[in-house]
């Protein structure tokens, strides 16, 4: 038997940060992010069927006739969200079926489940997107809802023709990172907190944006959400990431912030209408890897072959 899957990773276009529990729960949290076309890739090969193959068989991968493998093409520490994707992609070799929304969303919460066991604060937008696919708007509470956001082809074209997705070249250290932001938090430090409510409600407004296909507005959000988000803590930028907004800024992007928790990964940019290749290039000279990039819509996909 052979188990196949594969779950694309995410970029987050506004609201990160507001799907950790330890604000969504009391505050309700709100992220728009979309899945593009790289992905987590797993194998699961059985090469003697055992008698019950069960999870604990496959996480330790000691079953005689067993074979586990993963690969990915992004660096780690990415910021957009492989790990979460790479539990994703596991998880569903041991189920191995995905045929509803139900199957999709049980299999994200599992992987969050997971992580929350192993002591890892983050959030659940990474999961989500992993597994459902596509641009979506997601609301965080007691439970998770999933929009997807219906956007005509002709938008999402403009949007893949202005975007610039780069990677820094040095992986970000979530975890320190957030360490830092929740301490703030539970402190109550003011600065903190009101960041998180105003990247909150750029997710909110993002939505909108998205939704009137209003590329102006969609830059200017994604802008603000980096405000917010250089306001959380003073780790989650520094004096490379500056450099790179600024060198972006001057080849003509319009707006930025960076992916995922920030400190490091990958920067997300607007470019103005048909100056995006001088963006690439521009950010590219400054030492930054170019990261050429498709929406994905069809989310974790699994087969099975006996």
């Amino acid at each position: 038997m052979l188990v196949k899957s594969h779950a694309p990773v995410r970029i987050d276009f506004a609201g990160g940060w507001t799907d950790v529990n330890l604000f969504a729960l009391g505050a309700g949290g709100a992220v728009v992010n979309a899945t593009i076309n790289h992905y987590v890739s797993g194998e699961l090969e059985v090469y003697e069927e055992p008698e019950a193959l069960s999870f604990p068989v496959a996480l330790a991968g000691s079953q005689e006739g067993l074979r586990v493998a993963y690969r990915c093409d992004l660096p780690s520490g990415s910021g957009l969200g492989t790990s979460a994707a790479l539990n994703v992609v596991w998880l569903s070799l041991i189920h191995s079926q995905i045929a509803s929304e139900e199957d999709r969303a049980r299999i994200a919460e599992l992987a969050y489940q997971l992580e929350e066991m192993l002591g890892i604060l983050g959030g659940k937008q990474d999961q989500y997107a992993a597994a459902f696919g596509g641009v979506n708007f997601m609301t965080f509470n007691q439970k998770v809802h999933v929009e997807r956001l219906a956007i005509s082809p002709k938008f999402i074209e403009m949007l893949e023709q202005r975007l610039v997705l780069c990677y820094t070249g040095k992986p970000r250290l979530s975890g320190s990172i957030h360490a830092h932001v929740w301490g703030a938090f539970k402190r109550g430090v003011p600065q903190t907190v009101q960041a998180l409510y105003g990247l909150r409600d750029c997710a909110l407004r993002m939505r909108e944006a998205l939704l009137g296909e209003d590329i102006a507005q969609f830059a200017s959000i994604l802008s603000e959400n980096w405000q917010h988000q250089k306001a959380l803590d003073p780790s989650i930028t520094n004096d490379q990431i500056e450099l790179l907004f600024e060198v972006a800024s001057k080849a003509g992007a319009i707006g930025g912030k960076a992916c995922g928790a920030g400190g490091g990964g990958c920067l997300l940019f607007c470019a103005e209408e048909g100056k995006a290749n001088e963006v690439a290039m521009a950010l590219s000279k400054a030492g930054a890897r170019i990261i050429p990039f498709h929406f994905e819509w069809k989310g974790l996909e699994v087969t099975r072959e006996e």
